[in-house]
């Protein structure tokens, strides 16, 4: 693909096809399953083309025999595996074990039986959080496996880190064409915006919505420093298509933001306030823990495919392993992150940080290098316009979001 096509253009080439393909997306009725649905609905797909979107209601993919059943009666040639045991920092601080038994269970499964039943091709989702905790950024995909990851989320993380073990060892003995992706923090419509397990942006906006509707000051916990890359989930869904059809690699990609697109929490805190118009307090409990200052990630492999994919801006979107990430220069704080809800829901109540809650890995940049290897245009959607639209999604459907 030269670089001067874009992702949606391949997306569209690669339709043409006439070779029938079926695509069993796990975990499609989550975050990331939602927008790849959105993405692949709105497209112009070929008429022997099929995807199926499946949830924890319909199999228990910790269960083979079930996992074996359903792959049985969809026969895919081709799967999107995002299905996993999920939290936020919290959750995870409480149950590392339970992680990551859950999702050795889900991942072992999920690809045992694609290689049964003969999938040609399974991308799978992994995680920045994979990545050492003690290491020099931005982080690529060459040092997944460099050391260990950070204390908060190690069961998570390593549980994740088996695909990539998982799929190289089905390309060495099955000669099986398995790859994964490495996104930076994703966040969009249908996210779980529960205020003790849900992760940050989803997390705040849910706050920050309390907050403007009961005129409560805003708490935030932590210092807000902490600097993270965020992805808006249609961005990523775009991105997942594209590697569901063009990457050949088994090594993992990147899917991020660029590094200059790193926020702090405290950016983000802003973004969400502006999105909502919050106009009350805003109080930070700094007793709380931060967790992991920086965790930047390169998302130059996906620029060397799609050099001009244009990201949605982080203030813009809904509050609705190529590593995919944003890159390093796009990477904000939690607090950048809080500003950012508390924007979108334009909230003008008292913000509170509480410190004493832990803040997790301070920093975990990815690089996006060889995404943009692949894809040197691609657009990410900027931080602020991605946030805005998020929020937006959030009041529209509060009834009924997962919280």
């Amino acid at each position: 693909m030269g670089s001067e096509q874009s992702v949606e253009e391949s997306v569209v080439e690669e339709m043409t096809s006439t070779k029938d393909m079926i695509v069993l997306v796990t975990g499609g009725t989550g975050l990331v399953g939602k927008a790849i649905e959105k993405i692949v609905t709105t497209e112009e797909l070929r008429p022997n083309e099929k995807w199926i979107f499946v949830g924890s209601k319909d199999c228990d993919l910790s269960d083979l025999d079930a996992t074996r059943k359903m792959f049985a009666e969809h026969k895919p040639t081709h799967v999107i595996h995002l299905a996993a045991m999920v939290g936020g920092l919290f959750h995870n601080l409480r149950h590392n074990l339970q992680f990551f038994r859950k999702n050795m269970e889900i991942n072992d499964n999920v690809l045992a039986v694609s290689d049964e039943i003969g999938v040609e091709k399974c991308v799978s989702c992994l995680s920045t959080c994979i990545f050492p905790d003690k290491t020099t950024y931005p982080i690529d995909e060459t040092m997944v496996h460099n050391g260990p990851p950070h204390d908060s989320n190690f069961g998570y993380s390593y549980a994740k880190r088996m695909i990539d073990v998982l799929n190289r060892g089905y390309a060495q003995e099955h000669g099986r064409k398995y790859t994964a992706v490495i996104p930076c923090n994703v966040f969009g419509p249908h996210d779980n915006y529960n205020l003790q397990d849900g992760h940050v942006i989803p997390a705040l906006i849910h706050k920050t919505y309390i907050a403007k509707r009961d005129g409560t000051p805003l708490e935030v916990f932590g210092s807000g420093t902490p600097l993270r890359q965020f992805i808006y989930s249609l961005d990523l869904a775009r991105l997942f298509v594209w590697v569901l059809r063009n990457y050949e690699e088994i090594e993992p990609i990147i899917l991020s933001v660029g590094e200059e697109d790193e926020v702090s929490i405290m950016d983000a805190v802003n973004a969400i306030v502006k999105a909502f118009d919050f106009k009350g307090k805003l109080v930070q409990d700094k007793t709380k823990a931060d967790g992991q200052f920086k965790k930047t990630a390169s998302n130059a492999k996906l620029r060397k495919y799609l050099p001009d994919f244009k990201f949605t801006p982080f203030d813009v979107a809904e509050i609705e392993p190529i590593i995919l990430s944003v890159g390093e220069e796009d990477e904000v704080s939690i607090m950048d992150a809080v500003n950012a809800i508390v924007k979108a829901f334009d909230f003008k109540g008292k913000l509170v940080q509480d410190k004493t809650k832990a803040d997790g890995q301070f920093k975990k940049t990815a690089s996006n290098a060889k995404l943009r290897k692949y894809l040197p245009d691609f657009k990410f959607t900027p931080f602020d316009v991605a946030v805005k639209e998020s929020v937006d999604w959030f009041v529209a459907n509060y009834e009924t979001a997962r919280k």
